[in-house]
């Protein structure tokens, strides 16, 4: 297998390094135009080096995220590319859902290839949120679905709601120093032919000062944030999704593509950052 994709009995096969948006066009619910051709020009980048899954969320930047993954997109083959973006809980609804979704899509220029719901919502039972997007499904607006921020109950759950389809994704937060779904939802996303997308992978680059990592890198001329990027690239089946703002963060992170950790190092750098 080409090791800058990974594959998945549902979806096909994907990059196995990601682009995450958030801050990109704005924050919570607020949009910023201050970084548009910025943020733009490094999205465009991320796809010349191959991180063609981009996550998004109708919640960065109150949907202008959307907006300048949309721009950025425009100029390459669309089959290629693999656009997830997430509805946020207030809007778990079975119409929200509906309404949001294609406003997402007006937004990106496109149909959705993967669709998440962000949080677990407090008030909407999943089986109301699971067959809005079953019917997105039938309608063409979103090819494939699955959540965020869930743990296996969760995640079955929303599963045993499905009834012509399935949950194919979960994203959560999972880095080296935040290894919480280590135990149990990724080993279940492995069994189940799930994508696991890792969000907050470089955790803000706080990887970047770590000493062990800058030692272990030399070995391969690699950057820490590209060793901690390989150490997770190599678990089945994370594809981490780093924020991407910036092409010369750009090209850091796509040089975590392209090589592999020996057994020896990942196991040592495993061990090292163990919780």
């Amino acid at each position: 297998m080409n090791s800058d994709k990974k594959c998945f009995r549902k979806i096909g096969c994907v990059s196995s390094l990601g682009m995450g948006t958030w801050d990109i066009g704005g924050g919570f619910w607020t949009p910023d135009y201050s970084r548009d051709k910025e943020s733009v020009e490094a999205l465009k980048r991320g796809i010349e080096l191959g991180l063609k899954l981009i996550d998004t969320a109708e919640m960065y930047g109150g949907g202008h995220s959307e907006e300048l993954v949309g721009v950025a997109i425009k100029s390459f083959d669309r089959e290629e590319l693999f656009i997830v973006t997430k509805v946020w809980p207030i809007n778990a609804s079975y119409d929200s859902v509906l309404r949001s979704a294609r406003a997402s899509m007006n937004r990106l220029g496109t149909y959705i290839d993967l669709y998440l719901l962000h949080w677990p919502s407090e008030n909407v039972p999943i089986c109301e949120t699971i067959k809005a997007f079953e019917k997105l499904a039938d309608e063409g607006v979103i090819r494939f679905y699955g959540v965020s921020n869930f743990n296996v109950k969760q995640i079955e759950d929303a599963r045993y709601c499905s009834k012509r389809y399935d949950v194919v994704a979960v994203q959560n937060r999972f880095s080296l120093f935040y290894r919480h779904d280590e135990k149990d939802v990724i080993p279940y996303a492995k069994r189940e032919g799930l994508l696991y997308m890792a969000y907050t992978p470089i955790e803000k680059g706080a990887v970047a000062r770590e000493d062990f990592l800058r030692r272990i890198g030399e070995k391969y001329g690699k950057t820490p944030i590209q060793v901690a990027l390989n150490w997770l690239m190599s678990i089945d089946p994370v594809v981490p999704i780093p924020k991407a703002s910036k092409i010369q963060h750009i090209e850091e992170n796509a040089g975590a593509m392209g090589w592999r950790l020996s057994k020896e190092d990942w196991v040592a750098i495993s061990n090292r950052y163990r919780r």
